[in-house]
């Protein structure tokens, strides 16, 4: 099995301090895709730069404590494409992506961390800007050839299956109508399958990654699913189990681990 897990830490250095490292370290994962690292190089310990047993790289944001992404990996990758080329996206740091190859063929796995438009209109303005500038590079990576998966928080729950409240959040960042059709037709368009949902199609509150600091969204399970890994057809093909973790809480966020059968 190739396992791939992509986690929203909201911090890498607070994740640290809540166990996420120890726990990383028993989950046999091949890649790991890291979102919102809020940190630059400087700030990172060794353990957090390369953890045992893997290639560390990162994409970070100018801005001190913002965004930020990153991936390790157990294989030392052929190529690393940081950014976009677009700068008003890079400077935000918000894309990586590693080529590999092996036993898999040639595969490309990127970590994505997609803008919020919930702080206010000009950052909505910004994700949809996002949203039309990225598709291009998705097209290309469908033309390219090569399998891949798309790692991270894309700040969009796409259908009503994924989050609670969606009759009360139609109006609201995250679960506008051209959010969610914008990813319906990069689906349809590109031909990726949302991982999760090819597995377990069904499945609501087991599926949620993300909870609100407010009215007690954890421990009611009051939750949106924003996280995926969104595949190639063949890729998706392979994947044979997933789960959100939700044992320990290393962030507001909850991992999302695939295991895909590349035998």
């Amino acid at each position: 099995m190739f396992r791939v897990i992509s986690a929203n830490l909201n911090g890498i250095r607070s994740a640290a301090s809540k166990g996420f490292y120890r726990w990383l370290a028993a989950q046999d994962a091949d890649v790991i895709c890291l979102q919102e690292l809020k940190a630059q190089a400087p700030d990172l310990s060794l353990e957090m730069l390369n953890p045992p047993g893997f290639y560390g790289y990162f994409h970070y944001a100018e801005k001190k404590g913002y965004s930020g992404v990153g991936i390790y990996s157990k294989k030392q990758p052929d190529q690393i494409i940081e950014g976009l080329g677009i700068p008003d996206i890079d400077v935000e740091g918000r894309y990586i992506e590693v080529e590999l190859s092996g036993e898999f063929g040639e595969l490309s796995v990127v970590s994505l961390y997609l803008p919020s438009g919930s702080s206010g209109e000009d950052r909505q303005t910004a994700k949809f800007a996002f949203m039309e500038r990225f598709l291009p590079r998705l097209e290309a990576l469908a033309s390219s050839g090569r399998e891949f998966i798309l790692c991270g928080d894309w700040n969009i729950a796409h259908t009503e299956r994924d989050l609670k409240n969606w009759k009360g959040n139609r109006k609201n960042s995250g679960f506008l109508p051209e959010e969610r059709a914008w990813m319906s037709d990069l689906f349809d368009r590109v031909g990726l399958a949302d991982v999760y949902r090819h597995l377990y199609p069904e499945q609501e509150g087991e599926a949620y990654t993300w909870w609100s600091s407010r009215g007690q969204a954890w421990a009611k399970n009051v939750g949106w699913r924003i996280d995926y890994q969104i595949a190639s057809a063949g890729m998706a093909s392979r994947a044979r189990a997933a789960h959100v973790y939700k044992a320990e809480r290393f962030s507001d966020h909850a991992p999302v681990v695939v295991d895909y059968d590349l035998g």
